[in-house]
């Protein structure tokens, strides 16, 4: 049984920093892509990141590249999302989800529906 579980959130000030976290379990994540998204109040869940675990190549989505990393620990099974220069416009539930098959090259990545396993979400407010 797949589980993915997400760190804690948080309220950070503009301009703060947070790093989420999502420990995975229940098989080898080794050949997965794992996604990282978010939803804000009144808005469509959007990707935001992700990352193919086999080999750490990573992609992001424009409202947020240059100021979030994604990475993997492979001893820890886990995946981090860390967030700088936060604006209020990145509160949002952040979820992370596992994909087994998607490709960066015909952005199915960036879907929703290529990812069967999720996160419980985790909650980050940005206070202006």
């Amino acid at each position: 049984q797949v589980q993915l579980v997400e760190s804690e959130g948080g309220l950070v000030q503009a301009g703060g920093s947070l790093r989420l976290s999502c420990v995975a379990s229940g098989r080898t994540f080794t050949s997965y892509a794992m996604g990282w998204f978010r939803q804000a109040p009144g808005k469509e869940r959007e990707f935001v990141g992700e990352i193919k675990w086999s080999t750490a190549t990573t992609y992001y989505t424009d409202a947020v590249k240059g100021r979030s990393t994604i990475s993997r620990d492979n001893a820890k099974n886990t995946v981090y999302l860390q967030m700088n220069s936060l604006q209020p416009e990145d509160t949002a539930v952040y979820y992370c989800a596992a994909s087994p098959a998607c490709y960066t090259t015909d952005s199915s990545c960036t879907r929703i529906s290529n990812y069967p396993y999720w996160g419980q979400g985790t909650q980050v407010t940005v206070s202006s």
